[in-house]
């Protein structure tokens, strides 16, 4: 590895901004396959808005907010 990244010396929004492009180049690739645990917490929350237990927010506004807390 040419390019190391040391995790400490980054900031709350570096490393946020690390996670999602992280995840970007992850789910490109075809052969990916998330976690069984993690299709059970979507299979959760999915039933949760069904009964009216739970909702959500849109992406793009959830990733605004949260750069606005860490600003």
């Amino acid at each position: 590895m040419g390019n190391q990244i040391v995790i400490e010396h980054l900031t709350q929004k570096e490393k946020l901004q690390l996670m999602e492009d992280l995840w970007k180049d992850i789910s490109k690739e075809a052969d990916y396959t998330p976690p069984v645990w993690h299709k059970n917490v979507l299979d959760n929350r999915e039933q949760a808005l069904k009964e009216g237990k739970d909702s959500f927010t849109d992406w793009k506004k959830a990733k605004e907010d949260i750069r606005r807390q860490i600003s």
